[in-house]
């Protein structure tokens, strides 16, 4: 299946956190986008991988995206290395997406920049013809997208493009709840996180509001680009 937007997340929950509402946004519009998750996020300190699993099957339901993977990366211990680089390429190929979404270039979460790296090498090696990858035994064709965008996450980090989400913010709100065992869940027993406040929820909307006041919404998300961005028409900006 062919692609429009591929989100790539290191942990389950952070395609949630970062970028559902434009997730949500965009498949609303009919386009085809799909998740593809680095690690079952194993290291965290509530849930478990089975549970996270679970989690996200459930918040992808709610997205309605038309593909979730997860490559089974080691959490915290991946690298940015030619066999880590190999898998992503494969799944670019595969996917051929036009727009891919990755992870916060810099972040609390060590994660999160080194996935952000990773990411970005993939998407420039997989253009290149003499890198050779294969699917089910067939070579795969080359395949660079057009445009790489990084999510926004625990860190702010001024924006060079934002969304508007503001239709779809109780969606992503559900999508996010989806993940009972990491975020704000009174009735659970395990240990207090930063993550698992319900200040941290808070944050979020806080942050949404922040983004969204700048082009006069009530909701955005936003992005940065690692290239400067063009638009054909001025009348196309809001």
């Amino acid at each position: 299946m062919k692609l429009d937007i591929l989100v790539f997340a290191v942990h389950p929950d952070d395609a949630e956190l970062g970028c559902s509402g434009t997730i949500l946004r965009y498949i609303a519009e009919g386009k085809k986008v799909g998740i593809v998750d680095l690690t079952a996020g194993e290291l965290g300190s509530r849930g478990s991988k089975e549970t996270r699993k679970v989690e996200a099957a459930d918040a992808s339901a709610i997205l309605g995206v038309h593909v979730r993977k997860n490559l089974g990366m080691r959490d915290g211990f991946f690298v940015n290395d030619e066999v880590h680089q190999l898998q992503l390429i494969e799944i670019i190929r595969k996917y051929q997406p036009q727009i891919v979404l990755a992870n916060a270039i810099d972040d609390r979460h060590p994660d999160h920049g080194r996935a952000a790296a990773l990411v970005t090498d993939a998407v420039f090696l997989a253009g290149l013809p003499k890198i050779k990858t294969s699917d089910t035994g067939a070579e795969q064709e080359v395949w660079r997208p057009n445009l790489l965008l990084h999510y926004i996450q625990d860190r702010y980090i001024k924006p060079d493009i934002l969304i508007d989400i503001t239709p779809f913010w109780e969606q992503k709100i559900a999508a996010i709840k989806a993940y009972k065992t990491q975020f704000f869940n009174p009735e659970l027993k395990e240990p207090d996180t930063y993550i698992s406040s319900s200040d941290f929820l808070a944050g979020i909307e806080a942050r949404a509001r922040e983004f969204g006041r700048s082009i006069h919404c009530s909701y955005a998300e936003g992005f940065t680009s690692n290239k400067i961005l063009g638009v054909a028409s001025l009348f196309d900006l809001k």
